[in-house]
């Protein structure tokens, strides 16, 4: 498989702020503009032989296109290993915990927290360091000048999409790829800092019942493995589960506006 270097001229809004790169979707799909800025992350990285990384996104739309975009480039910097949700899905949560648990030297996140989703929604990347939190304004400015400077990206232009809906093994020009459930380690993660016992005996006895509104959003799959399946919830408890890529045609800020659908029920 070719490695491609492909030649490129710098954009001049890519300056992340705190939680990392956010504009419309129809900016990140300019030709060069999320390479660009993925090389530079790349590039501040330092030299990525053997380093492990963590992909992952809350599932909105462009998540699972610029999410093969990254591996091919991770694979074509020498990235030795990615870690990546299930069909590309990690909360920022989720990947903090696997950087940490497995011991990778960062993670890429591709995340507009409660900013809307959808073709005409808004985008946003990010990258969490080896201590599994927010990149320092240092790191940040760098990514930033670098991407002022910029003439080349390398890419491996000819590789098929990687099928990452199933959880298994699978290389990429040499370089590992891990696909894991996006749940799990993150759910264990919580068993040991909450007391699952004390509250699985707070919800199993009928009298106190519970509503989380997922809001068709990433937090979906983990309410549901870990209200209903781990601590007893009953069933349907959590609603609007299912992470789409234009939230339902809603906002996922859970506040009086946009949850007020949940406030009604509580009432």
């Amino acid at each position: 498989m070719m490695i491609t270097t492909i030649q490129t001229t710098p954009f001049d809004d890519q300056k992340p702020g705190t939680s990392g790169l956010r504009k419309k979707v129809r900016i990140f799909q300019q030709a060069h503009y999320l390479e660009n800025f993925v090389q530079c992350l790349f590039d501040t990285l330092g030299n990525c032989q053997d380093k492990t990384l963590v992909v992952g996104g809350d599932g909105r739309y462009y998540n699972i296109e610029a999410i093969q975009t990254i591996l091919r480039m991770a694979a074509a910097n020498g990235i030795a290993r990615v870690i990546v949700g299930r069909n590309g899905l990690l909360s920022t949560p989720a990947a903090s915990c696997l950087i940490r648990k497995y011991h990778c030297d960062g993670g890429i996140i591709l995340s507009a927290s409660h900013n809307p989703g959808g073709r005409d929604g808004d985008f946003g990347i990010k990258f969490n360091m080896s201590n599994g939190g927010p990149s320092p304004e240092s790191f940040t400015d760098e990514v930033f000048q670098r991407s002022q400077k910029i003439t080349r990206y390398l890419n491996c232009i000819d590789s098929a999409d990687l099928p990452l809906s199933a959880e298994g093994e699978l290389a990429l020009a040499g370089m590992r790829v891990d696909v894991v459930d996006p749940v799990s380690d993150y759910a264990e993660l919580m068993e040991q800092l909450f007391d699952f016992a004390a509250i699985r005996e707070l919800l199993g006895d009928g009298l106190f019942n519970i509503c989380f509104d997922a809001m068709h959003a990433i937090t979906g799959p983990y309410a549901i493995e870990i209200l209903e399946n781990r601590l007893g919830a009953m069933p349907g408890s959590v609603i609007n589960s299912s992470p789409l890529p234009d939230f339902g045609g809603g906002h996922p800020d859970p506040n009086l506006t946009y949850a007020h659908d949940l406030v009604e029920l509580m009432n």
